[in-house]
């Protein structure tokens, strides 16, 4: 049996700071070349097998320029991968994969090169599957569990960051094996868990990923609109005005449909949806006509519809016909781990779309980030990040951007505990509710003031001394990433 070997990669860059960052981050997972000349360039693309090529600034001149034109020639399958300062301000050749930035994360850099390493594969597997097809035919068969095969290993999953020991993993294995069989799927979880988002990744590991995904939200509708939006109408039912109306159902045919909010759907709505899960086929608004469709379905909620099927409220023959495979997405407050590698590429983003480049956050702001339990998920999560983004003076974040009651919450405690309710509890001393909410107030105040101890105490209304002895008495110590500032 042949050894495995590492995919190639190699990087071109006159930056010998930026070339030896991105080494170190591939280095693990891949045959990582330098190189910071093209003639060097040259060589080892002559003289290696290699998926990947990560370039910068280098190739914008003349010399690069001609660089670029012979790969094409020579190396055409090459996957290339462009390093600058500031993405947002890029328009990239047709031939680049991916523009990140060059102070990306570690994380980062490997999902890209991984993500580019099988996008190489997946050509490669793709021309050679064409070129067999050309003289024989086994049948559909054969060709759907190559396209299944391929399917499993789509890049679309490479988008749901998560740590090595995030509950997500499980989850994303398992989606990938549902993904490749053209069910519908019921993804439930809170609201802020990143259903929409998961759904796009099954869509983009599916054997559809060719085709158009929409997402749509059904809450908060009137049965009408979401009639018009869903079903579409015809003969000039449409008060707009316009004689015609395409819906979603019709848009999405043999492509995939994301419906979130199906708990708030009515009776009526329930029905018709059941008709188009099953069989396919719907009426356009003042149409009498029966239109088809070949979507596939995949549906969001964050009600628990065992429940409201008890109740009468959702149809049972609906919920088992959309459950032919369920994902239950994990709470952030589950997903401690990811905080970091989420909030980071949250911040990146921001950054990116508001034009204002930073580092990424000091280690001390990711503690209180990783601390909190966030009951609003992920979009509370970004949310702070992007309101962290508009305060900060410096290129790396700290602590004292952070929002008073996460800054308040108790260090480490996903349960819940993030403010003073758990405390006020009946049967705890009034002693011990008090030092917890003085505790609180104190890690906040500080944190909040770089912990400038005569400023914390001024606006405490307490002594410099006495300020000393409530640290001393609660056990409230200043990080080591912190530098305390005094003064007089």
């Amino acid at each position: 049996m042949a050894a495995h070997t590492l995919p190639t990669v190699l990087v071109l860059l006159d930056d010998a700071a930026k070339l030896a960052r991105i080494e170190a981050a591939l280095g693990e997972e891949f045959d990582c070349l330098t190189a910071t000349d093209f003639n060097a360039a040259r060589s080892a693309l002559g003289e290696n097998y290699v998926q990947v090529l990560v370039t910068g600034p280098i190739c914008d001149s003349d010399e690069g320029r001609v660089f670029l034109q012979d790969m094409r020639k020579s190396w055409p399958e090459t996957v290339r991968l462009l390093a600058c300062p500031d993405p947002a301000e890029v328009s990239p050749d047709h031939d680049v994969f991916q523009i990140i930035a060059d102070l990306a994360t570690p994380s980062e850099w490997q999902i890209s090169a991984r993500n580019a390493a099988r996008h190489f594969q997946l050509a490669r597997e793709n021309d050679r599957l064409s070129l067999e097809l050309r003289f024989r035919d086994k049948g559909q068969a054969a060709r759907q569990s190559v396209r299944r095969a391929a399917s499993r290993t789509a890049p679309g999953f490479e988008t749901i960051l998560r740590a090595p020991t995030s509950p997500m993993n499980p989850i994303v294995e398992a989606a990938r094996q549902f993904a490749s069989f053209d069910v519908p799927i019921l993804l439930s979880g809170e609201d802020g868990t990143g259903k929409a988002e998961f759904a796009r990744a099954i869509h983009y590991g599916s054997l559809r990923s060719d085709q158009s995904f929409y997402a749509f939200d059904c809450s908060g509708l009137t049965d009408d609109l979401l009639a018009l939006e869903l079903f579409g109408a015809r003969n000039g039912s449409v008060p707009s005005g316009h004689r015609n109306k395409i819906g979603l159902f019709q848009k999405a045919d043999r492509g995939t449909l994301y419906l979130s909010g199906i708990d708030s759907l009515s009776c009526g709505l329930q029905k018709t949806l059941l008709r188009v899960v099953t069989e396919g086929a719907f009426q356009p608004v003042g149409w009498h006509e029966t239109v088809s469709t070949r979507l596939r379905l995949l549906a969001g909620t964050a009600a628990d519809l065992p429940t409201l099927i008890e109740k009468g409220v959702f149809r049972s023959d609906l919920y088992h016909a959309l459950s032919v495979a369920t994902l239950t997405l994990p709470p952030l407050r589950q997903r401690a781990d990811d905080i970091p590698l989420l909030a980071r590429k949250l911040l990146l983003d921001a950054a990116a779309a508001h034009g204002k480049p930073v580092h990424g956050f000091s280690d001390a702001a990711l503690n209180f980030l990783h601390g909190y339990d966030w009951p609003g998920n992920l979009r509370e999560l970004s949310n702070e990040v992007t309101r962290m983004l508009i305060f900060s003076q410096d290129k790396v974040l700290g602590p004292d951007l952070i929002s008073r009651h996460i800054l308040q919450a108790e260090p480490g405690d996903h349960g819940g505990d993030s403010t003073e309710d758990a405390v006020m509890r009946a049967g705890v001393p009034l002693k011990d509710r008090v030092e917890a909410i003085e505790t609180r107030i104190l890690r906040e105040t500080l944190t909040r003031l770089k912990w400038n101890k005569s400023r914390a105490a001024a606006e405490l209304g307490l002594s410099r001394v006495g300020l000393r002895a409530k640290l001393e008495r609660y056990g409230v110590a200043q990080p080591d990433t912190e530098t305390e500032l005094e003064e007089g």
